[in-house]
């Protein structure tokens, strides 16, 4: 039976995280195990950057965002010497599973570590909701309600002016983010890598109607990656009686502190990986699927596709 017990955080930080790992040091001490945090990511498993935890560890950041044991990206995990460092790493401090909560690059790690004899539990930690083995992610609820209050935040100071207002939200290719907070907001329009701007003469005459029509501004919500915004809000300026704003929200969706709900999903997440570590469970990650947890192989988990949510992109025809 293990014994001993690591959390790592890996690649991009997410609100929820240090509720993850709370749930996981109080489930595991409950369990009788003693429970270590990684420092930095991987990166803190090849330099020895651990410390053995109480149950009280952190507890006071429950209701921060980011993540408390940090992170950092190393993509020099790929490479089997670079991982067994960190195997005999864990070995050496006789840490004999390991709680990994992060992104797909992250579920790998976990996944071929567990190959070498590491148990690994994926925990989903990122804002962009793009783990399509849950339903929702670490982060996505609470970085949604950051999007949701800058958009309003944007419309109301375009509603002054009578402007345009075009806003570029985060997702890493994954289009919830843009999506969700369309639908939230009343966005007049959304453009996505599944919902892209294909015809610009027709989006320009759509705006010269809402003007005809009195409409007091008009919002249009980009998918980050997709266009750039800037030359956007020239090319509507030019070609319609709206002027133009671009705002770019960046990393303020990151931050925050985390939703009501991602700390009870997050924290229920974090226990449930402990719970599957002590039957001996490894080489999976969590979900939630139908407000249920569940746990797969993360080799099927990287092989599902993505939900385009297209019943939602119905849904905002309604809206334009």
């Amino acid at each position: 039976m293990v014994k001993k017990i690591g959390i790592l955080t890996s690649g991009g930080d997410a609100p929820g995280m240090n509720s993850t790992i709370i749930g996981a040091i109080k489930a595991g001490i409950s369990l009788n195990k003693e429970m270590y945090v990684v420092y930095d990511g991987y990166k803190g498993l090849i330099n020895n950057h651990f410390e053995k935890v109480s149950k009280n560890f952190i507890e006071e950041k429950m209701n921060v965002g980011g993540t408390a044991i940090k992170t950092a990206r190393l993509p020099e995990f790929k490479e089997e010497s670079v991982r067994q460092k960190a195997v005999d790493a864990l070995k050496n401090e006789g840490i004999e599973a390991l709680i990994v909560i992060g992104g797909d690059g992250s579920y790998m790690g976990a996944k071929k570590l567990t190959e070498m004899g590491i148990n690994c539990v994926g925990l989903p930690g990122t804002i962009d909701n793009d783990i399509a083995s849950s339903d929702y992610t670490i982060g996505f609820d609470t970085a949604l309600n950051t999007v949701v209050n800058a958009v309003d935040n944007v419309r109301e100071t375009m509603t002054s002016h009578n402007r345009c207002g075009i806003i570029e939200i985060m997702g890493n290719h994954c289009p919830d983010l843009t999506i969700f907070a369309g639908i939230a907001t009343n966005a007049d329009e959304i453009f996505t890598c599944d919902h892209p701007l294909t015809d610009k003469e027709a989006l320009y005459q759509r705006m010269k109607q809402a003007k005809e029509n009195g409409k007091e501004s008009f919002i249009i919500l980009v998918a980050e990656k997709l266009m750039d915004v800037d030359q956007l809000a020239k090319d509507i300026s030019q070609n319609t009686p709206w002027e133009a704003r671009a705002t770019i929200l960046g990393h303020i969706q990151r931050g925050g502190k985390p939703s009501a709900m991602e700390r009870v999903n997050s924290f229920r997440m974090g226990a449930y990986a402990v719970e599957l570590l002590d039957k001996g469970i490894g080489g999976v990650c969590v979900g939630i699927h139908e407000n249920k947890l569940r746990y797969i192989d993360i080799y099927e988990a990287l092989k599902l596709s993505r939900d385009k949510h297209i019943d939602l992109y119905q849904l905002h025809d309604l809206i334009k």
